[in-house]
């Protein structure tokens, strides 16, 4: 019993490693050496693996345990893994992620709330984003149908630059949903937001310093002659 649950606690991942093995903690009498600068060594026993690790100030890092022997590489396994890890990062902030956004409108939709409406619908393309548009019907509105499906067909017309209709509009239940896809990838539209964001930077006036805005705000001899407001009135009857 205590056996099976040994075993089952290392397969929830409890004493697996997923980091390679490094200098010490290689065990094998041999190893396929690669150099600093990827260059093949060769097969060399172990301790002599190690013993050149130390005179580089390296690490020996086994990047191939199922060869045979294993291949190790000469390596700055901290540098390694600092730069593995921003590499993951930028990876992980360009990566697109598909989103769906939603949009719901009525069939007599108000001309100013559809205007709003295809605002919305127009960022989210922008953006890269796929858009489920739904009609919502109420009452009688459902013996209509083809109000709902005129509005479907006038929006896609409206957003046609930035979008196509991805999935006809269909019935479903009291709604009708349509789905619009944009035509650019989410990736195209990540980047495009990058550039602006930089050239409104570069665009933006520089800041005045400490000294500018007191001169600024220092009155001029001209305006200091001037009469203010107040002692410029008339002086009020008794």
């Amino acid at each position: 019993m205590a056996v099976r649950q040994t075993v089952a606690w290392c397969y929830r991942g409890g004493s697996i490693s997923t980091e390679p093995r490094i200098n010490d903690r290689i065990r094998v009498p041999e190893v396929r050496l690669v150099g600093p600068s990827g260059e093949q060594v060769g097969i060399v026993p172990l301790a002599k693996a190690l013993e050149l690790a130390q005179e580089y100030d390296l690490d020996l890092v086994e990047v191939a345990a199922s060869a045979r022997p294993p291949v190790c590489k000469l390596m700055d396994y901290g540098k390694f893994k600092y730069e593995s890890a921003m590499k993951a990062r930028e990876a992980r902030k360009n990566q697109a992620h598909t989103v769906i956004k939603e949009m719901k409108l009525r069939p007599k939709i108000d001309p100013h709330d559809y205007d709003t409406k295809k605002g919305h619908v127009v960022r989210f393309l922008k953006q890269g984003d796929k858009v489920k548009i739904t009609i919502m019907f109420r009452g009688r509105e459902q013996s209509r149908p083809e109000l709902g499906y005129r509005l479907l067909q006038r929006l896609a017309e409206d957003v046609q630059d930035l979008g196509f209709i991805e999935s006809n509009p269909k019935q479903d239940g009291r709604n009708m949903i349509m789905v619009l896809g944009p035509h650019k990838k989410k990736t195209e539209a990540m980047a495009e937001a990058r550039e602006a964001q930089a050239a409104r930077k570069a665009d933006a006036p520089a800041t005045t310093t400490r000294r500018d805005r007191a001169a600024d705000e220092e009155p001029t001899e001209a305006a200091a002659e001037e009469p203010t407001e107040a002692s410029a009135e008339e002086p009020a009857e008794a």
